[in-house]
């Protein structure tokens, strides 16, 4: 007869690895399922990664080797698969609500398709996180991690002193402008449009700090450098002036996006992201979403692998109940 698992992580970033290492530790039977040769998410692409406690200054890829070898290490299994869906057995997955209609709320087996293989289990853990939107300007992919930034509560430190530029007209732009303006020389703070759409009492905090220039109806054209960001060309959509800006990071909030869309109409949702709170609990027994996949206020390194031991931690109450 077909094994079936205590538990399926599906993604290998901080919150699928730290996940995996509780789960090993609770001597659950679980398969973590990745979608890339290298586990780590998002932190493979971080240059350096100082706020992660412990490893002050380590390089992102490091840090996630480091993860997934305490993982290996204590025998959690790994296998590379594009996860398609996720079923009950004999089809997919009711929502929620229909199952408490016919009295299935718990200890339904579940099915995890892959385009490799399937393979069944008693819960299941999302840990798939989330990508940033890019900007699609010449340099952007060769210098990210070399000044090109998507989170500067990760990375500000490293330009303090230093001029630089944030591009984007929402909230997180906004935050990061401010955040950035505390330490930085001088914050550019680019957007395509004449108006922001960020919170007003953001707006009139950016307004009044000193060092932030705005430049409005602006769009990058190029971000320039060799080893590192030297400069940003810029370009005025009204009036079609182009200009350089000598600066030494940038920031890009544009956009963030969940690796969500397989679970769409599997579980609620909101925005893109899977409802779950701290206990990563969804809207669907036995299924659980932890890291940044999942709604909550702020997504680190950090949270994403305290996410990954809340989750198991429910797991295990899920298993054992009756």
């Amino acid at each position: 007869m077909e094994k079936i698992y205590d538990l399926i992580i599906i993604g290998s970033g901080p919150a699928g690895l730290a996940a995996a290492i509780y789960a090993q530790r609770a001597r659950l039977d679980t398969l973590v399922i990745e979608k890339d040769m290298a586990s780590g998410g998002q932190v493979l692409t971080t240059y350096e990664v100082d706020n992660y406690p412990g490893f002050p200054g380590i390089n992102g890829f490091d840090l996630g080797t480091k993860f997934r070898e305490h993982a290996e290490g204590l025998g959690a299994r790994f296998i590379t698969d594009q996860v398609e869906r996720v079923e009950e057995e004999g089809g997919y997955l009711l929502q929620a609500a229909e199952l408490k209609g016919h009295g299935r709320e718990k200890k339904t087996v579940k099915e995890v398709v892959c385009r490799e293989g399937s393979y069944r289990t008693r819960a299941v853990l999302i840990a798939t996180g989330a990508h940033h939107q890019k900007l699609g300007a010449p340099g952007e992919e060769e210098l990210s991690g070399m000044g090109v930034s998507y989170c500067a509560t990760c990375d500000g430190a490293f330009f303090r002193n230093k001029e630089v530029a944030v591009v984007g007209g929402g909230d997180v732009a906004l935050e990061d402008a401010i955040f950035l303006s505390r330490m930085c020389t001088k914050v550019y703070l680019i957007h395509r449009r004449d108006e922001f759409r960020g919170a007003k009492s953001l707006q009139e905090t950016v307004f009044e700090q000193g060092n932030i220039e705005i430049l409005w109806d602006t769009v990058v054209e190029e971000i320039q450098g060799s080893a590192r960001v030297e400069g940003l060309k810029v370009k005025n959509k009204k009036t079609g002036k182009e200009s350089v800006l000598s600066v030494q990071g940038v920031f890009i909030a544009v956009g963030i996006r969940p690796n969500s869309q397989v679970f769409d109409g599997l579980v609620e949702m909101e925005q893109g992201y899977i409802k779950a709170g701290e206990d990563t609990k969804t809207s669907v027994p036995g299924i659980f979403a932890a890291g940044d996949v999942r709604t909550k206020p702020l997504r680190q390194i950090v949270t994403a692998a305290a996410d990954g031991a809340n989750g198991v931690t429910a797991v295990e109450r899920y298993l054992a109940e009756g």
